[in-house]
């Protein structure tokens, strides 16, 4: 199994669920500069991480790739559990993760190729983080008196990880969610998530 990702990027959810799988797997980090040129623009057509490589079989976007990883590997449970209550919980928080908050960021990253005037920049980026503060509100509503957004751990949490880790990269403002935080602190205490930080050159936040 190989895993193509940028350092930081959404393909550190999948490195993290390989890390939970516990089985080996090489990572494969690529450049920004190296998304969109041979070789990787010929396993990922639209240049964009994650991708994986299982053998010949390569596959890419997020939610297919974890997917396939959990059938796969349905011991490690990366659904948050065995129930159909608790898989479908997962693939809900997943969504939210992967639709909503991802999609947000995408207008704090990008609004450089989004809108030509420097202020209308601004005010794009601006209201995204104000909408990406909305949406982790509702997760730390969720989030109050439990540990996990299913019942068990799940790739849900690893996604909400990494985009809270790039909420504090990026200043959104999340006082006021303890239950947030404490989720945060939680997965960075988490070892196989350690070992996906320590292997992307990447740093505790």
């Amino acid at each position: 199994m190989k895993l193509y990702g940028l350092p930081g990027a959404c393909s550190l959810v999948d490195h993290i669920a390989l890390n939970w799988i516990g089985k080996p797997f090489e990572y494969i980090p690529v450049s920004r500069e190296g998304l969109k040129v041979a070789p990787f623009i010929d396993i990922s057509p639209l240049g964009a991480v994650p991708a994986i490589d299982d053998d010949g079989f390569t596959l890419t976007q997020n939610i297919a790739i974890l997917e396939y990883l959990a059938e796969k590997n349905p011991e490690a449970k990366l659904f948050g559990g065995d129930s159909l209550k608790a898989r479908s919980e997962a693939r809900r928080w997943l969504g939210l993760c992967n639709s909503d908050i991802h999609k947000t960021y995408t207008m704090i990253f990008g609004a450089a190729r989004l809108m030509a005037e420097k202020a209308g920049q601004d005010e794009l980026a601006a209201g995204a983080i104000k909408r990406a503060r909305d949406l982790y509100a509702v997760a730390d509503k969720h989030l109050a008196g439990r540990d996990w957004l299913s019942e068990g751990r799940s790739v849900a949490d690893a996604y909400l990880y990494v985009t809270t880790r790039w909420a504090k990269a990026k200043n959104v403002d999340l006082t006021g969610m303890p239950n947030l935080e404490a989720h945060f602190e939680r997965m960075n205490a988490d070892p196989a998530v350690q070992a996906a930080l320590a292997a992307e050159g990447l740093k505790s936040i």
